[in-house]
């Protein structure tokens, strides 16, 4: 979206200021030109009441006329009786135009300052000449000023560069600009994705800003309300599991008192085991339900620890088969986002399926690695090999239903990670934290 709005603001600019610059172009040209104009004028003029002074010959023409070099423009004289003085532009000096007869005083001592005529404008190859009829004691004559194209424009580049300066630094400002509002714009955007993926992840304590543009802030306050909401509905559906689960206690002891109550004590014992079985049951979904009063609602648990203390419980069961269970973990701490219980029953599935499926005396080896966001937990052994298919529910060809690698999958993927089988190793991929 900023790189839009800056796209967007960009463009916008460039057309407002080729609005307004070319138009600017052409007026500054035209200006240029007319200053040129105005001061060939008043240096033809200049040179026009020189040559129209009585007092100066041809030869005092000519040097005035070189010692004016320096100047802009290229100045020659077209006298009365034909002859150019000066070097004259491209196409010659036109022939001086007859004076009017009001402009002579009338009294043949032609005192005062010579009698100019009108300028007349020309275009010679892209540049300009400036004409002035001049009177002189002999007859008319002509001052021509002539301006190349260059010394016609001089000075436009500058004003040109300025204002190129003006339109890049317009530019300039609504880039900075359109980069303020769009990180204005941004930003809670981006904070309340960031919250929203923060749920998905189940971290329900996540709350998106509620600043910004009204539509924005709108959008926060929505996600905040859902995620109220959904906090609401888990803690109801929790507490009702757990309530439900205390309402199967009561059933539960009578039907202890009656298998105690049997005679034959066979059965009793039998029937006594499967009741604890399911007390048990009971038992770990209230402590599951009323997990998040104790962890919150995103758990964590080092698994390190808990892949050690497995290690230790199947470590005599390995002893009896005469297999060996060897442990690589690091030294330091692996948190990831998951319940202690949750990542023990796991593991002890991968495990069990090592002891059910392979012959005594096959070794198992257990391994942790991390990488920059993950941790790898991975269970091997020497045995025959998993089947293919063997890590989908009720799939398996040595009379198992394939549960224990279904429900490690499950958990990996319910903590941001996946299970992984091949030939002789299983690994659990999970999310650190």
């Amino acid at each position: 979206m900023r790189r839009r709005i800056l796209l967007l603001s960009v463009g916008m600019t460039t057309l407002v200021v080729l609005a307004f610059a070319v138009p600017l172009v052409i007026l500054l040209r035209s200006t240029t030109a007319s200053e040129a104009k105005d001061k060939a004028l008043y240096r033809a003029e200049t040179v026009a009441y020189y040559v129209g002074d009585r007092d100066h010959t041809a030869d005092d023409i000519t040097a005035y006329i070189d010692g004016l070099k320096d100047g802009p423009g290229n100045i020659s004289v077209r006298m009365p009786d034909g002859t150019t003085l000066g070097n004259p532009p491209p196409g010659g000096v036109p022939a001086p135009k007859s004076m009017p007869a009001e402009y002579r005083d009338g009294d043949g001592d032609d005192k005062g300052p010579p009698k100019l005529g009108d300028a007349d404008y020309r275009d010679v190859n892209g540049g300009m000449a400036v004409d002035v009829a001049v009177d002189t004691p002999t007859g008319p004559a002509s001052v021509c000023l002539y301006l190349t194209a260059e010394e016609l424009y001089d000075g436009l580049v500058p004003r040109l560069l300025i204002l190129i300066g003006g339109s890049l630094l317009v530019l300039l400002l609504s880039i900075v600009g359109a980069e303020l509002v769009s990180r204005r714009l941004a930003r809670p955007l981006e904070e309340t994705a960031s919250t929203a993926e923060r749920l998905a992840l189940g971290d329900m304590e996540a709350r998106a800003p509620t600043t910004g543009p009204a539509e924005v802030a709108k959008v926060g306050s929505a996600l905040n309300g859902l995620a109220d909401r959904i906090d609401e509905v888990i803690a109801v559906e929790r507490e009702a599991v757990a309530d439900l689960s205390h309402r199967l206690r009561t059933p539960l002891t009578a039907l202890r008192l009656q298998v105690e109550a049997l005679g034959d004590r066979e059965s009793a014992e039998e029937l006594n085991t499967q009741v604890t079985n399911l007390e048990r049951t009971l038992t770990a979904v209230i402590s599951a339900a009323r997990r998040p009063q104790r962890e919150g609602r995103v758990p964590h648990c080092d698994a390190v620890e808990v892949t050690r203390a497995r290690a230790a419980f199947w470590e005599p069961l390995f002893e009896d088969q005469g297999r060996e269970l060897t442990l690589d973990l690091p030294t330091t701490a692996a948190t990831v986002r998951s319940s202690s219980e949750d990542l023990a029953a796991a593991l002890d599935a991968l495990v069990e399926n090592v002891v059910a499926h392979t012959p005594d005396g096959t070794p198992a080896h257990i391994t942790l690695t991390r990488d920059t966001s993950h941790i790898h937990i991975t269970v091997a052994d020497e045995g025959p090999g998993i089947p293919l298919g063997a890590g989908e529910r009720g799939r398996s060809d040595r009379g198992s239903t394939g549960l224990g690698l279904d429900i490690a999958r499950r958990y990996a993927e319910s903590t941001g990670g996946h299970l992984t089988i091949h030939r002789n190793q299983v690994q659990l991929t999970l999310a650190s934290s």
